[in-house]
């Protein structure tokens, strides 16, 4: 079988530099918040083009802290999309504060700049667009509302390590943003992992405090904060793959421009470039009106292809048309039904993608 992603593949190409890096933390005596983690975030946060970087625990978490960072909690609300991972939308409802939902473009599947303004209101603190699938929101549009209302803007950077929006990366160009390393990531821990950037320098501050019991100093609490920290020996291993993450993300995008190229005026519709950025394919995402029928033809053909995600957020039990904007997603839905992820990481052999690109292309000729 043929796996969507394939995060062992990852570790084998790198295994001799991460195998080195987890010995030199084991070797060290020092497992937690030391010179892996204080070297990463300055190296990770110099490669996004921020000021300041915090490793915690998860992405989900990063989003925790960064809301909380932000000063926002109960009675606040926080606009995002309901296409996206549950983390998101969780993370707000952690902090307290209520998700409010707004629909997405049919072709970049982020967050529709115009059709939130219509949902902004008197408790709007924050608004979340989530860079999905490794393409960016399409983000000054929503930092021209932002400002007009006066509202934070936390980006979700949690698929889109490497992506570019009109030059400059992902995570440098709202109040804050977040990251996770989750295994399957572009930029992966082998456990999780995740980070906070920022350019502002009390946000910086407040979210190290956040992380770690909200401590000045060992034992002395300054603030009520968590514990959510990336430990040493994640820190040593995400450092060993950020020095090939813009290779890594080349070998996506070369991957990408086959499948682009092999359906190429069929009926399954290749993922859009509606605007000025660089997508990295954290997945690649096809529509197709057939899509139960096509991902269970790929099964037949040792093909793996994922639905990322099969239900919305909104229509989930937990949250089932109890949130804000879930009467008016017509695209989330309609997106929903359509989507599959095709198998794509930088490892994919030639033999592989032949044989993704001949089983669609199989499954078009069967059903034409």
């Amino acid at each position: 079988m043929i796996h969507c992603g394939n995060p062992r593949a990852q570790y084998l190409a790198h295994k001799d530099e991460i195998d080195a890096a987890v010995l030199r933390v084991l070797n060290s005596g020092w497992y937690i918040l030391g010179d892996e983690v204080r070297a990463f975030e300055s190296e990770f946060a110099q490669y996004i083009g921020v000021s300041h970087g915090i490793g915690v625990g998860s992405g989900t978490e990063a989003l925790h802290i960064a809301l909380a960072a932000c000063d926002i909690g109960h009675g606040d609300e926080v606009i995002t999309t309901s296409h996206t991972a549950v983390a998101t939308v969780a993370a707000i409802e952690q902090s307290g504060a209520t998700p409010v939902l707004v629909d997405i473009d049919p072709h970049s599947f982020t967050l529709s700049p115009s059709k939130l303004e219509a949902l902004i209101g008197p408790r709007s603190k924050a608004i979340i667009p989530v860079h999905i699938y490794g393409y960016p929101a399409d983000i000054a549009p929503i930092l021209e509302i932002a400002d007009r209302y006066n509202l934070r803007v936390i980006e979700d950077c949690a698929q889109a390590h490497g992506a570019i929006y009109r030059g400059r990366p992902v995570g440098s160009w709202g109040d804050i943003a977040c990251f996770s390393f989750y295994p399957t990531k572009n930029l992966s821990a082998l456990g999780d992992g995740g980070f906070v950037a920022t350019n502002d320098a009390d946000l910086a501050h407040r979210a190290s405090l956040l992380r770690e019991y909200g401590w000045e100093r060992r034992y002395v609490s300054h603030v009520s904060g968590w514990n959510s920290r990336l430990d040493e020996v994640q820190a040593a291993i995400l450092r060993v793959k950020l020095r090939s993450l813009d290779t890594d993300n080349l070998a996506r995008r070369k991957w990408a421009s086959v499948y682009d190229d092999s359906f190429a005026g069929s009926k399954i519709e290749t993922p859009k470039r509606p605007y000025d950025a660089v997508h990295v394919y954290h997945l690649y995402v096809v529509r197709c009106s057939e899509r139960d029928q096509l991902q269970e033809f790929l099964r037949s053909q040792g093909v793996q292809a994922l639905i990322h995600y099969p239900v919305p957020i909104h229509l989930q039990p937990a949250y089932f048309k109890r949130l804000r904007g879930s009467e008016n997603l017509p695209e989330t839905e309609r997106a929903a039904r359509e989507i599959l992820s095709l198998p794509i990481y930088p490892e994919l052999t030639q033999p592989e993608a032949d044989l993704v690109v001949s089983s669609v292309l199989k499954f078009l000729e069967e059903t034409a």
